[in-house]
């Protein structure tokens, strides 16, 4: 049987406690704690696409994933029959609130995966554009933290507990304010990158800026110059121009296009090198960043996807997260996230 490609713990888990914490806060009063289960599970149904990598090849499934279940139809008429369901359950509870608790948990989900740097299909049948705002990166504990905590206190806590509104406050409080607070990161990154192009004469028809992993503090960057590109990173405390390295696209290594090579170009919305690692031909995603690439500039792209034939990549979107993860590499993060390496003269 084959296994199923796609990316479970972090960010299942931040769905989990965030649908939680909005069961709690529309059903709890109806239903009693179950409303943390139902929250949880409402909130996870946009990613009931993951099943389709259990017969799609993993260069179609990037293109199911994230697609029509997570758009605007389907977070507006899949809560009817949620409705329904826990209707049966619980027929105290209005079918308009339950209703509105289904819309609200998709809408959520739709909303935080756009923040990642995947791409969701929120206008499909419409267009079939995926959209992502690159804000939060996909796993990312200063934003599930607070959700977790306060989960695990309301199911604790008996349902008439005084300090429920407390903690679920508690939950949602710290996240949204960390948003906010990244909202403001990626506006100044933005125009600190495009000053360090300017600045160093380097010409650009489009750019890029993605957080690295686990934080909103280090932001990786992405320039089209040419045909090729400039890779860069920018620490919120970076106070000079950001030290750019060139990457050439490698489009001549492309020897024939056929379905998956269209499919991966689709995907990558135009940012893709192609790359050759010894007899191994490799189409290279730049959206998911780097492995560990603010120790190297030459480092592997997170998303390889092997071209030649006989090579496994049903596990493409998880296999490049965490390669050769150490402390020192912990260690060195951080040193590049408070400016100590990686910048430039000052402007």
């Amino acid at each position: 049987m084959r296994e199923l490609n796609y990316p479970f713990p972090m960010d299942t888990l931040t769905h989990i406690t965030i649908g939680a914490c909005v069961g709690e806060a529309i059903l709890t009063k109806k239903i009693g704690k179950k409303a943390l289960l139902w929250g949880a599970i409402a909130q996870n149904l946009p990613d009931i696409d993951s099943v389709t990598s259990l017969w799609l090849s993993p260069a179609e499934n990037l293109l199911v994933h994230r697609g029509i279940t997570h758009s605007l139809v389907v977070a507006f008429l899949l809560p009817a029959l949620l409705a329904g369901l826990i209707r049966r359950f619980y027929p105290q509870v209005s079918f308009l609130r339950l209703y509105g608790f289904g819309v609200l948990q998709l809408l959520l989900h739709d909303l935080l995966d756009l923040c990642n740097s995947y791409g969701t299909g929120i206008l499909e049948p419409f267009s079939s554009q995926r959209l992502t705002f690159n804000l939060l990166y996909v796993i990312d504990p200063l934003f599930t933290l607070s959700l977790v905590v306060a989960s695990i206190a309301l199911w604790q806590l008996r349902p008439e507990a005084a300090s429920r509104r407390v903690w679920l406050l508690a939950g949602l409080i710290p996240c949204g304010l960390y948003t906010l607070w990244t909202i403001e990161h990626k506006r100044r990154i933005n125009e600190e990158i495009e000053a360090s192009l300017t600045a160093q004469h380097l010409p650009y028809s489009d750019y890029f800026t993605t957080p690295t992993p686990f934080n909103g503090l280090l932001w990786y960057a992405v320039a089209k110059s040419g045909a090729d590109y400039q890779l860069g990173y920018r620490s919120v405390w970076d106070r000079g121009q950001t030290a750019f390295h060139y990457v050439p696209k490698g489009e001549e290594l492309l020897t024939h296009e056929n379905a998956q090579v269209q499919n991966l170009k689709y995907f990558s919305r135009g940012f893709y090198t192609v790359s050759r690692k010894e007899s191994v031909l490799q189409f290279n995603v730049l959206r998911f960043g780097q492995i560990r690439g603010w120790e190297n500039p030459d480092a592997e792209f997170a998303f390889h996807f092997y071209l030649t034939p006989g090579y496994d990549n049903r596990l493409v979107m998880q296999r490049g997260r965490f390669t050769g993860w150490t402390w020192k590499s912990v260690q060195q993060m951080f040193r590049r996230i408070k400016g100590e390496t990686g910048n430039l003269e000052k402007y």
